[in-house]
This record gives C-alpha cells, structure tokens and sequence, in this order.
C-alpha cells in the first residue's frame, strides 16, 4: 500500500469491526511474546546482587542487563527484515525457541561470564519479540482496529514493567536468582503453542537476500554508542576517555553503515522509507515519548527517596500513578481511535500537558507534599501514554503490508535509543549539575543514594540545609531536561500528516 500526504487506504479504514472472537484468537497469541520481553528486562534488576554474592566478579554484573539491552537494540531491524522477506510467524516461533533455549542456559550458568554470554544470545532472541508482535497486529487486524490491539499491548509493556522487580525479588528470596530465569521457560512453551494459532498471511519472497555487511556495521554503531551513553551517567576522567573511544567508533561505523545502505541491493536498513518525512517524525515522536518515560521511572524513585526522604515502601506505592497510568492512556487512546480513527489529536493535545506538569513539579515539586506528587506524576504518566499507540499505528500505515516487519523495527529501535539516551542525558544533567555547585554535595547524593537516609545522621544542621537545597536545584535541572523531551514529543506530534485513519 503506498501512501502519501497521509492518504489511507478506504478498503483498510472501512474494516470489519473488532470482535470478541478476534480479541481471544488474536491477542493471547500476540500478547506473550511482548511479556517475555519485556519482563526479562525488568525482572533481573533485583536479583543482580544474589548473582554478585553466588558468582563473584561484582564490578561485571552490570553486564547481566547491558548485554541484554545491546543484543536486543541490535537484533529488532534484523528480525524486521528476515520477517518481512520469511514470514512473521516463522520468525516469531525461532525468536520463542531461541528464548526458551537460553532461559533454560541462564539459569544453569556457573559464572558470570556463562551468564553474560547466556544473557546476551537471550536478547538476540527478546529482540524479535516485541518487533514481530507489532508486526503480527499490522498484519491481522484492520487498520481501524489496530488502537485496541495497540492500547492493550502498552498496557502488557508497563504492567511488565511494574511486576518484573517485584517478581525478580520475590522469586530471588524463595528460590533462588537461576528462578527469574527458569520461570520463563513454562511461559516461553505457552507462547509457542499459542503463536501456531496465528495465521500468518505474508507472502515469504522466496530467496533471502540478507545484507551482511550493514548488519556489521549496524552492530558496531550501535553497541558502541549505548556504552558511550552508559559512560555518560558518570562524571570521571576515565569514563570520560572510554566514552570519547566509544563514541568515535560508533560514528565511524554509522558513516560506514549508511554508505553501505545506500548501495545495498537488500538495505538492512530500508532508508528510503526512513527518510520520509512523515516516518523519521514518527520514529522521533517514539524517541522522546519513551526517553520521557524511561527517564522519569529511573529517576523519580531517587528524588522520592533522596530528596523527599521517602521510605522504600513509600516509594514504591508513590511510584504506583506513574507506572499504571500510562497502560491506562495508552488503552483509552486505543479505544478512542478506533471509534473515531483520528490518531495524532491525542498526543498532540497531551504532550504539551506532560511538558508543563514537568515544568511544574520542577520548580514547586519541594514544596508539594508527598500526597499530591503521585497525582502530578498520574497526569504526566496518563497523558505520555497517549503516544506510542499512535506511533505505532501511524508507522504501520506508511509502511504498508510489506514492510510491517520494519516498521515495528523501527519503532522499537527508535525506543530504546531515545530511552538510553534520554536517560544518560538526565543523569549527566542530574550528577553534573551536582558536582558543579559542589562536589560535597555530590559526594553526599551518592552517599545517600546507597546507604539511605542514615547517611545524613552526621551532618551539621546548617550544612545538612544547604545540600539539601542544591540537591533540589539539581533534581529541578533533571526534571526540565524530561520536559524538554515532553516539548519535543508536542512538537514531533503536531507535525505528523496522518491524523486520521
């Protein structure tokens, strides 16, 4: 389907309604996939430190979630092709018996390094997951339907989201940290039954042509520069050099890809369709929508505790608004585009709101009480919801039934770049204001941060005030940056020409 100055399709727009029928033997199938995927990011944070304690090398156990992350950043535009050109439900079933093969690897590795490998062949896997879900929804539902398929499997990415540490901890304290692995292989063997009831309607195109070369260069563009951006969260020389060496690799090799691209008989990277106008706006809007989000989750708990002096409980019931509400705007906007099939209203009208409420909480956050801050976050939170199911179903529009593989691809990608970006960038923000006013008050922060409020027990009075004070001025220099992303998101979303389906 080709399609310009946001034209669609009328056939497409005047589908058959959504069912009940299509709702169970749709979405199960559709949905279990994304939740393995998200939740294997999400439920190994907490088990980090029994790992440390059973394997040793305590300096290395980041890598347990970054390897993760880097393989699955990489693999998405790699399945978004190979689907588009073998079938999206053949590839959905390699990446579940990939993921199954290696949960099963993770919870028997007998070191960190057997598990950093383990954990990263798993995000080879993961990587398809979310891609190929997406994929599957533009492939068999109607166009007009696709907002309730896209509502619900938001709402599947932050439920995930929510649950995975408190599964993680929970399983950890009971059974052991190879149990948040473990505990996917059941779900992993449901997926795969119910991904058979899928009926894929893509046409495999006979012959791969698979573009080798600019899946090297895609690989060392992008791991390079999620550890540069990782490098960034820490104000020190020696993180400095490393991220300058990452850096200039990744933008040597994203030259070398692009040039590659652009001759490639079979492009990994399809840029002709990246470069049109009403995609890269798109993909931008999925970038700093999810760098908005990313960025408050990681955060908001440091500042509760940190800054508001809230309790580990207490912090996570404030942080409840925040992750819930999201899954709710995703589904009431969903609902609302498949009733009226207008799409971009929604976040243009609601990131301006997530802008200003950001705004808001950064200049009167230290004088609000910790009652009303969770109503302030709900409303970021419920109006941020509002964009990723209008990008998801904008980019599938524009691409068309033969490029719905790297349309999701490109969403996701676009993801988790803005997310790992987003989130270096508030933390350089957050840190570096600190270490410029005061390094003390810096060294205190971190203090803080790891050893909790008890940290403060020695502190003068009059010393104790003022780095109070210079921590809420870096915490409202963290929380304009976010809103910056906000006021992009507006602008990314007034600007899309598909508004209505």
């Amino acid at each position: 389907m080709a399609l310009k100055a946001g034209i669609v399709d009328p056939a497409e727009a005047a589908a058959a309604p959504f069912t009940t029928r299509m709702f169970f033997a749709l979405f199960p199938s559709i949905m279990l996939p994304m939740f393995l995927a998200a939740i294997e990011g999400s439920i190994v944070s907490t088990a980090l430190p029994a790992m440390a304690g059973a394997l040793g090398d305590v300096e290395r156990v980041p890598w347990v979630v970054v390897a993760y992350l880097l393989a699955a950043t990489i693999a998405a535009p790699i399945y978004g092709r190979l689907a588009d050109v073998l079938g999206r439900r053949r590839m959905l079933l390699v990446c579940l018996g990939i993921n199954l093969l290696t949960s099963m690897l993770c919870g028997l590795a007998w070191s960190l390094p057997v598990l950093i490998i383990a954990r990263l062949m798993q995000g080879f896997g993961a990587g398809g997951l979310m891609t190929l879900s997406q994929a599957l929804i533009g492939e068999t539902v109607p166009v007009r339907q696709r907002g309730k398929f896209q509502g619900y499997n938001s709402s599947i990415f932050v439920f995930s989201s929510l649950i995975g540490p408190v599964a993680g901890g929970w399983l950890t304290q009971h059974w052991g940290w190879p149990a948040v692995f473990w505990v996917n292989v059941p779900i992993s063997v449901l997926a795969i039954v119910l991904a058979f009831r899928l009926k894929s309607t893509s046409s495999p195109a006979g012959r791969l042509h698979f573009d080798f070369v600019g899946t090297v260069f895609f690989a060392l563009f992008i791991g390079p520069a999620l550890l540069a951006l990782e490098q960034a969260r820490t104000l020190s020389l020696a993180s400095l050099a490393w991220g300058v060496g990452f850096a200039a690799v990744a933008g040597i090799s994203l030259v070398l890809l692009l040039r590659q691209e652009r001759r490639a008989a079979f492009p990994l990277l399809p840029i002709a369709f990246l470069r049109q106008s009403a995609v890269w706006r798109t993909d931008a809007l999925a970038a700093t929508s999810g760098a908005t989000f990313v960025s408050l989750i990681s955060f908001v708990p440091i500042y509760l505790s940190v800054a508001r002096g809230a309790s580990p409980g207490q912090v996570g019931l404030l942080m409840l608004p925040l992750t819930a509400l999201g899954a709710v705007g995703s589904l009431l906007t969903g609902r609302t585009i498949s009733r009226t099939g207008r799409t971009a209203i929604f976040p243009s009208i609601a990131m301006p709101v997530v802008a200003v409420m950001l705004a808001f909480i950064a200049f009167a956050g230290p004088s609000l009480s910790l009652s009303y801050l969770p109503l302030a976050f709900g409303v970021v939170a419920l109006c941020n919801g509002t964009a990723m199911t209008v990008v998801q179903i904008t980019v599938q529009v524009l691409a068309g039934p033969s490029q719905l593989g790297v349309a999701a691809a490109s969403v996701q990608f676009s993801r988790s770049i803005g997310a790992a970006a987003g989130t270096a960038m508030v933390g350089a923000v957050l840190f570096g204001t600190l270490a410029v006013m005061d390094p003390d008050s810096a060294a205190l922060f971190n203090q803080i941060v790891q050893r909790g409020l008890g940290a403060l027990s020695d502190i003068p009075p009059a010393r104790l005030a003022a780095a109070r004070a210079e921590i809420d001025l870096a915490f409202r220099a963290a929380f304009l940056t976010i809103a910056g992303f906000a006021t992009l998101s507006a602008a990314l979303a007034w600007s899309l020409p598909i508004r209505k389906i």
